[in-house]
């Protein structure tokens, strides 16, 4: 595993890495946000490698943008414009301009949303979460409220300013109109951005014991899948057809930072946590043993069924392939990106680590 694995230290705590998108090919270059600096936070722009140095070289720093505040979220909305979340209560738009050559590569500020939380007293509120939809951005704030932005507007489109009477942890879109919304207690709500009133069309616990969720993903394929992380470790999977219907998982030993699906591949998540753990989940075999015997396209799940291997309780807690994509760390890891054959993680202890082959890890 060792030499699949590429650490680089750069002197700050990693909140969120992603990798910049390129139309079905492997990127070359990622962004990185940083949080706890003594001095100003910043968003870096880094390439995995130039004027043809070995895969194995350590990534190049690019350049840099500075934010007020911890970076909370990097959303790309296209190729090279990606969005940024900070705990000042901001949102700007970025851009990576001559991203076709390296040297010349920069981050170029477009628009920026200030002050979208703010407390009644008139602080800010951090933007703890941030979720985008084509050219739509939904964010949740520390204060509870959720602010609905458009990429060509200066001003928000909607504001539910009492969303929740606590603190919002995470955001999803569900639909272009509808999104999802995880709150410090664990309630679970679903918001038409549609409707003149602002009251949830569905809500529902993560659990019976009040526990705060902290990320939420939504399967590729069956977009009525949703799994949701908790702090204490668990991740749990909803089936929104029937919000009665829950698999929960022991997962990680400590809170879940994060978790990505593999954009090509949707059998494999990857998942990361504060307890320093990053894992690769593994559903292919619980998908085989579903496999209808017919010679027909394989989506990972069922089309006679209908079933989602994450839907299988059985199967989903008993058959499933978990590996560590890393050791365990002595500090949270706080972000995984997945592209291609390669996954990235951004942790506390002020590194980034690129791991190869990811798909083809064996327990």
């Amino acid at each position: 595993m060792e030499d699949k694995v590429q650490g680089t230290f750069i002197s700050e705590k990693v909140s969120k890495v992603r990798w910049k998108p390129e139309n079905g090919f492997e990127s070359q270059y990622f962004v990185t946000g940083s949080w706890d600096n003594e001095d100003a936070n910043r968003v870096a722009l880094w390439a995995c490698s130039i004027d043809g140095a070995e895969e194995k070289d350590d990534p190049h720093f690019i350049g840099e943008k500075p934010v007020q505040g911890d970076v909370t979220e990097i959303k790309f909305v296209q190729n090279n414009d990606f969005l940024v979340s900070t705990s000042s209560g901001s949102v700007q738009l970025l851009s990576i301009v001559g991203a076709g050559d390296a040297a010349k590569a920069a981050l170029k500020p477009t628009i920026s949303w200030d002050n979208l939380h703010p407390f009644r007293t008139g602080e800010n509120g951090a933007c703890t979460g941030l979720a985008t939809y084509l050219g739509d951005a939904a964010t949740v704030g520390e204060n509870g409220s959720i602010v609905a932005l458009n990429m060509e507007k200066r001003q928000p489109i909607r504001i539910f300013e009492s969303a929740d009477s606590c603190s919002l942890r995470c955001v999803l879109y569900l639909r272009h109109s509808e999104i999802l919304t995880g709150n410090l207690r664990g309630q679970m709500k679903a918001w038409d951005v549609r409707k003149a009133d602002n009251k949830p069309v569905l809500t529902f616990m993560l659990s019976g014991d009040q526990l705060g969720a902290t990320c939420i993903t939504q399967h590729p394929t069956q977009q009525h899948t949703i799994l949701v992380g908790g702090e204490d470790g668990s991740i749990t999977v909803w089936d929104l057809r029937q919000t009665s219907y829950a698999v929960p998982l022991a997962a990680h030993s400590g809170l879940v930072s994060e978790m990505k699906f593999h954009a090509d591949r949707p059998d494999h998540l990857f998942s990361c946590s504060s307890s320093g753990e990053s894992w690769h989940w593994d559903t292919t075999a619980v998908s085989r043993t579903s496999r209808p015997a017919q010679n027909m396209p394989w989506t990972g799940f069922d089309p006679l069924q209908n079933e989602n291997p994450w839907l299988n309780t059985d199967a989903v807690k008993h058959r499933l392939n978990v590996v560590s994509l890393l050791p365990t760390l002595h500090k949270g890891i706080n972000s995984v990106d997945v592209n291609k054959d390669k996954a990235i993680v951004g942790c506390d202890n002020e590194a980034i680590y690129i791991i190869s082959d990811i798909l083809n890890y064996k327990a």
